[in-house]
């Protein structure tokens, strides 16, 4: 019987030699002040380029939408430079790379903001959660994030041309795509939410109104590139970043049949039981396929039996895998040998060096 996780898939522009894709994971070890990748960033990824597809680590569009210390940027020639040499070095090693834009929205704090600025979000509602800063011994501390203010009707052109240079950014970067952060309580989806969208302007109110920005800030980077060099990430149902969208699966499905209008080259599912929602019932995921016959990717606390199963059932197309991919470099060798797992250490997933980023053992 043919093992799919192992086999060859079709991703837009891609072929991919396995459908085991490393998932987005924010690891915080940008070099400060100006969030530029470094030399250590590229160890980890050429430690990990056997993945069908390295999704890096969300890189924030402008200043703006940084949310976490050290979180590394795609707005600047030094980034780039920096993400250059990362996706060199994979490429040489035989791998692919494919940059997450991401904003973060209300998920900030000033201290994170161009002249210590208030965040952005759809709505200026109190937002109950907290971020990552830099403390006053240049570690990771916890802070409040600052309520924050709306963004105006007349910002969101430059918003979207933000999106629209970071793509060309990440084309001469040497990413072999990008894929648009529209997850997690993030900035597209804090317009998404009717939790946190109260707007009364073209992007509040009807579920197509909330779902107006997510599907600009899409269009505004298939245009710096083609739809076949683009995927997204949702997160219907997901309770993450203060954000409980209960009610989220009718804009699942409608962001999915307008994505499969696009052509583009996959839908990234990130599903909600990882961060403590439900999980995802099989008629969700059948209707999910209706509306969206291309590449749909799983993630969320997938286990090589989960992605078995799902991949069976013809209800996603390949599988991401996150925390094992921190622990495991060479994570598709050891699902396929059916090799024990090494475990990743909680307490260094966030900022510092070396230590639980790029000292994991691999199989001999």
């Amino acid at each position: 019987m043919t093992d799919l996780l192992f086999t060859p898939l079709k991703v837009g522009a891609l072929t991919l030699p396995n459908r085991v894709i490393m998932a987005p994971l924010t690891r915080m070890r940008a070099t400060f002040p100006d969030d530029v990748p470094n030399a250590l960033m590229q160890a980890y990824y050429l430690q990990r380029a056997s993945a069908g597809l390295i999704i890096c680590e969300a890189s924030q569009i402008s200043p703006q939408g940084k949310g976490y210390m050290d979180t590394p940027g795609i707005y600047s020639a030094a980034q780039v430079d920096g993400w250059r040499a990362i996706t060199g070095a994979v490429h040489a090693a035989g791998g692919r790379m494919c940059m997450q834009l991401w904003h973060v929205g209300r998920v900030s704090h000033h201290s994170l903001q161009p002249d210590n600025a208030l965040p952005v979000s759809a709505s200026a509602l109190p937002y109950r959660n907290r971020t990552s800063v830099r403390g006053p011994d240049g570690k990771p501390q916890r802070a409040d994030c600052d309520t924050p203010r709306a963004l105006e009707t007349n910002e969101i052109p430059g918003l979207l041309d933000d999106y629209r240079r970071a793509t060309v950014n990440a084309r001469e970067a040497g990413f072999d795509m990008v894929e648009v952060h529209a997850a997690h309580g993030y900035l597209l989806q804090q317009f998404q939410s009717a939790e946190s969208n109260h707007r009364t302007d073209a992007y509040g109110g009807t579920l197509e109104n909330r779902a107006r920005l997510t599907l600009e800030a899409l269009d505004a980077v298939i245009d710096a590139w083609d739809a076949a060099h683009v995927g997204i990430r949702i997160s219907p149902l997901g309770v993450f970043n203060g954000l409980d969208d209960a009610a989220g699966l009718e804009m699942g499905l409608y962001l999915a049949e307008q994505f499969a209008a696009r052509g583009i080259a996959y839908l990234h599912l990130s599903e909600p039981d990882w961060a403590g929602g439900p999980a995802l019932n099989e008629e969700f995921r059948r209707a999910l396929r209706e509306k969206f016959p291309g590449v749909i990717i799983g993630a969320g606390n997938y286990t090589k039996e989960k992605a078995d199963t799902l991949l069976a059932k013809g209800l996603i197309d390949a599988a991401a895998f996150g925390r094992p991919f921190i622990a495991n470099p060479d994570l598709p060798r050891r699902l396929q040998s059916g090799a024990p797992l090494n475990t990743p250490d909680q307490k260094t997933f966030y900022g510092g060096g070396a230590e639980g980023y790029t000292d994991y053992p691999a199989l001999a």
